[in-house]
């Protein structure tokens, strides 16, 4: 299988042109015209999945966030990013982000975790051009929660220690739930013009909880936490090319923040 008919599998579901201005989605490094030999899918590109890539006789590494955001005058092995393209090139390999054209998509990164979440009657937030792709989702609960135990259930669905969250009255119950995978703040103003009682995202500025409104709860539930389901879609539309090829999920959990 060559590589270039994964690559067109991945953007038949996402679109290059849908992505946001500022990123770099699409071939990081490599040709499309090898001969892949496995597919090795992560979250972010580092020296270890890399390394990890060659150990398992991977020469396609699926990422959704891109390894190359800015500009790269030299390649001498300065920072992880350039070790990872000087190791690339040695053995190979090529690098593919997935990036903010999957969040873009109806099915994409918000709509994944809508969907471990369990919301129902789903639609996209903030919606761009004819109102088939854009960002975010807003659905509903089938049932009405109280906010803390929903907030509770979410620490258990994506995995994590803490949220960082606004005030909210412990008697107050929840049922039209905003969200969007990754940093989403900007958004906030969308989920309080569609009546949202929860509002789901990451990367939240200090200052921006005192701009919620209409008893909002805002919540952060982590970048790495909100986005770690795309991993799956991707392995689902790789599998569609051929369901016995080697794919693999990289070992390493790629999350940079801790929690103690």
């Amino acid at each position: 299988m060559k590589a270039i008919e994964v690559i067109n599998e991945i953007e038949k579901f996402a679109p290059l042109n849908i992505q946001e201005h500022y990123d770099n989605c699409g071939i990081q490094v490599g040709s499309s015209s090898i001969e892949v030999t496995g597919i090795l899918i992560t979250l972010d590109v580092t020296e270890a999945v890399v390394d990890e890539a060659i150990r398992l006789g991977c020469n396609f590494i699926l990422s959704h966030h891109p390894l190359i955001f800015n500009g790269i005058k030299k390649i001498t092995g300065d920072d992880y990013i350039q070790n990872c393209l000087i190791k690339a090139i040695k053995n190979d390999l090529l690098i593919y982000a997935a990036h903010t054209n999957f969040d873009k998509v109806h099915n994409g990164v918000s709509a994944l975790l809508a969907n471990k979440i369990g919301l129902i009657n789903g639609e996209i937030l903030k919606t761009e051009a004819d109102g088939s792709y854009g960002l975010g989702y807003i659905g509903e609960l089938p049932q009405e929660e109280n906010a803390k135990d929903f907030l509770l259930r979410i620490k258990e669905v994506v995995g994590i220690a803490t949220i960082r969250h606004s005030e909210f009255p412990t008697s107050k119950k929840v049922k039209k739930i905003a969200l969007c995978g990754g940093s989403g703040a900007e958004f906030m103003t969308d989920a309080i013009e569609r009546n949202a009682d929860v509002y789901l995202t990451a990367d939240i500025k200090y200052h921006q909880f005192f701009e919620v409104k209409n008893d909002l709860i805002l919540a952060d539930i982590g970048h790495f936490e909100s986005e770690q389901f795309i991993k799956d879609l991707f392995f689902e539309l790789v599998s569609k090319i051929n369901p016995k090829f080697a794919i693999h999920f990289s070992d390493y959990k790629i999350n940079p923040i801790k929690y103690i």
